[in-house]
């Protein structure tokens, strides 16, 4: 059974949804700007430095380690700058999009699996279990 649900109709369903996916604008636009940010290296450059600096504060935080005024003004003008800089907010918000895009499909088909029926928007607004919230 598993085996013609892997291969039938819900995998053609499936490669259906994905089509829907990428035909839509907004999402061919979303997939341009993150090409346009992995051509553009000046951009890569200030995403990976402030990745790497902010990576770094983490860990000596982690480890317990003060961290000094200067390393954290170098790290705010560092994120100021990517900030600042427009094809590395696009990719960033396309990030997030994308993100965002992907966490909907999979708690629409997670709760479908789960309940055994389409969800309602009703069937998402638990607060877990053990909640005394009344939903």
């Amino acid at each position: 059974m598993a085996h013609s649900l892997n291969n039938g109709p819900v995998l053609a369903k499936t490669l259906e949804l994905c089509q829907t996916i990428l035909d839509q604008p907004e999402f061919q636009a979303l997939q341009r700007d993150i090409e346009t940010f992995l051509a553009d290296e000046p951009a890569k450059q200030l995403y990976r430095t402030v990745a790497d600096k902010g990576e770094y504060l983490h860990h000596k935080q982690y480890q317990g380690l003060q961290l000094g005024d200067d390393e954290i003004a170098e790290y705010e003008q560092h994120r100021e700058a990517l900030m600042n800089n427009a094809v590395a907010m696009a990719f960033l918000q396309a990030q997030q999009q994308m993100r965002d895009l992907q966490d909907t499909v999979t708690k629409y088909v997670t709760k479908t699996i789960e309940i055994g029926r389409v969800p309602a928007p009703e069937d998402f607004e638990s607060c877990g279990s053990g909640c005394s919230c009344g939903h």
